[in-house]
């Protein structure tokens, strides 16, 4: 299994968040957080997925972001600086910090899934940092669940097809809801980043 090799829609690309099992809901520690840098210690938090209605946090469980119309662009933009040059025709550019991307996630809405009580309805604007991973697919996995969408077991879950898995930690920050008379009723998710991007990770 390998990363992802040929030209695809990658239509059954996939947003989890990990949910761990902490009293409260409080996510793992600052510490902890800091400490993830590889993709050993990403692919633990993402063993086992729960339901959002229902669901029981656990160590290395995971919760999806299902019904999804569309992703955001995924990785570091750009900033560009135009530098002018004493002498030159034209300026020159170079890289300057870039800014974190704001990501904005389109879904069919579905009330159930969200509603107040459910692991992902509580996520919406409760300031706690979270691991959160995107994985561009072309291909179903064919593990059934719990570890269709796992990363850390050997021969299953998305072990099962070529894959490019991307980590961040971030806070799930709005939530707005957008009714249709012609088509199904949408939400836009937005999410913040407060860290680096890891990857993309493949795993073997």
């Amino acid at each position: 299994m390998a990363h992802i090799t040929s030209i695809g829609a990658a239509m059954f690309s996939d947003l989890s968040i990990h949910t761990p099992a902490i009293s409260g809901g409080a996510g793992l520690s600052s510490a902890a957080l800091g400490a993830l840098d590889t993709a050993a210690e990403f692919a633990a938090l993402f063993g086992a997925e729960i339901d959002s209605v229902g669901g029981t946090p656990a160590t290395g469980a995971f919760v999806r972001v299902k019904n999804v119309r569309t992703f955001p662009a995924m990785g570091t933009p750009a900033n560009i600086v135009r530098v002018p040059n004493y002498g030159q025709r034209t300026s020159s550019s170079i890289q300057g910090q870039a800014d974190a991307p704001q990501l904005e996630v389109d879904i069919n809405f579905i009330p159930s899934e969200w509603a107040g009580g459910t692991i992902l309805g509580g996520m919406v604007g409760d300031g706690i940092q979270r691991v959160y991973r995107f994985t561009l697919l072309q291909a179903e996995p064919t593990t059934a669940n719990p570890e269709k969408y796992a990363t850390d077991v050997v021969g299953a879950g998305l072990a099962t097809v070529a894959n490019s898995s991307y980590y961040w930690i971030g806070k799930m920050e709005a939530f707005l809801v957008t009714p249709s008379l012609t088509d199904a009723a949408t939400a836009k998710i937005t999410l913040s980043i407060q860290s680096n991007f890891f990857g993309a990770y493949t795993y073997n």
